[in-house]
């Protein structure tokens, strides 16, 4: 079963993919955010073209564990998508998930640059890798 993982920001989403075993998560590639509507067009296309089952979208809860303006937005956005997709969606979340895939690409001393193309992506496989080994971990319990 393939999964996919979204790391929604205001500007861009990124986009992780699970093996067809839903082991190991990969990052896919970065959406840049123009509508809602052509954004969940563009989702949509890559469940289909993947083979996706389930998606999974970061919710950015706050440290408290409340729901702040961004896990608002993020909410509204995820009930779109499960009214428009074909599959499960399915919240998780992912506080502090893109400041470790931020501190690592700095340990990695990838340039600002380079640290921009691909941290929305990284940190959409660090939320999928999260759930998986989460629902990995439930059936071996």
């Amino acid at each position: 079963m393939r999964f996919m993982g979204l790391d929604v920001g205001n500007r861009r989403i990124g986009v992780a993919l699970s093996d067809e075993e839903g082991l190991v998560a990969f990052p896919l590639e970065v959406i840049n955010r123009t509508s809602r509507a052509e954004d969940i067009r563009r989702i949509a296309a890559l469940v289909k073209r993947h083979g996706v089952k389930r998606v999974v979208v970061g919710m950015p809860i706050t440290l408290a564990g409340e729901i702040g303006p961004q896990a608002q937005k993020v909410r509204v956005f995820l009930e779109r998508l499960q009214a428009d997709l074909p599959v499960p969606v399915v919240p998780w979340d992912e506080r502090l998930t893109t400041a470790e895939v931020e501190k690592l690409l700095v340990s990695a001393d990838l340039s600002r640059r380079r640290r921009h193309r691909v941290i929305d992506k990284l940190a959409a496989a660090v939320i999928l890798d999260s759930y998986l080994r989460f629902q990995k971990s439930d059936r071996n319990a």
